[in-house]
């Protein structure tokens, strides 16, 4: 029986110019504050006539903490506690190096996390 000769596939690292895509994953405790920068990156690219995909509402990420309320008295009265993360995602298609020079010097406003990939 005849095995198929095995082909090596080589991949080549693009440079920084050739860019396909920004993916911009914005994250915030608070909704008002994220959909603000959110708004702000969008017409930061919308200036220098990029495509945009998004904004994307990611699901809200919940974490929730449970506390004793008393340190030794009555062991059954608990408090719970909730964080919630909201997500929002931004798919910019062929930036041009201004748009990632303009993106870069952007302020915003903290407790706002931002994470860029660039695909």
């Amino acid at each position: 029986m005849a095995t198929k000769p095995k082909v090596k596939k080589t991949v080549k690292k693009t440079a920084s110019s050739d860019i396909t895509k920004l993916r911009i994953r914005v994250s915030a405790y608070e909704n008002k504050v994220l959909d603000a920068s959110v708004k702000q990156i969008v017409d930061t690219a919308i200036r220098y006539d990029a495509k945009i995909n998004g904004p994307i509402p990611l699901p809200t990420e919940i974490k929730k903490y449970t506390v004793n309320r008393s340190s030794f008295i009555d062991k059954n009265s608990r408090e719970q506690f909730e964080m919630r993360v909201h997500k929002r995602l931004v798919d910019i298609s062929n930036p041009s190096p201004k748009i990632i020079e303009s993106l870069t010097n952007l302020n915003l406003p903290s407790g706002v996390n931002i994470d860029v990939k660039m695909m």
